[in-house]
């Protein structure tokens, strides 16, 4: 999903060489940070995520897209909430905890961070069975 380049860092030039951030990172980095964020239930997957992950290996950076224009990177997050939470107080809280996760560990500056609400998850629930046994 994410094209071949890479970020290169010029804060900071102290000559001993260059820094260069793989937009796989940065997708790592988004996904955790939105997973946070309360009211978020889960990330969303694609068949091979959810394949992997069956066998026992964890994908990051599922459910976030990075794309590295022009313009500056842009990060797609897909999300489903929890039932009962206000979608756009937690998609404001998603978008700044990227933000934020992203400045402090890549000291890169996102310019678009859009939030993709591609379902609601129900609790699910769970009938509580009391066996009454007289001994």
């Amino acid at each position: 999903m994410t094209e071949n380049k890479v970020l290169e860092m010029n804060q900071g030039h102290t000559g001993l060489g260059k820094v260069e951030i793989a937009p796989e990172v940065i997708e790592v980095i988004a996904s955790i940070a939105a997973s946070e964020v309360d009211g978020v239930a889960s990330m969303r997957g694609n068949f091979a995520t959810g394949v992997v992950e069956k066998l026992g290996r964890k994908n990051h950076g599922k459910g976030v897209k990075v794309e590295l224009t022009e313009e500056g990177i842009i990060v797609d997050v897909y999300v489903v909430m929890n039932f009962g939470v206000s979608i756009p107080s937690c998609a404001q809280n998603i978008q700044d905890n990227i933000r934020q996760a992203l400045a402090t560990m890549t000291a890169l500056e996102v310019d678009e961070v859009n939030i993709h609400v591609v379902g609601v998850q129900f609790e699910s629930q769970k009938v509580d069975v009391e066996l009454d046994q007289e001994y």
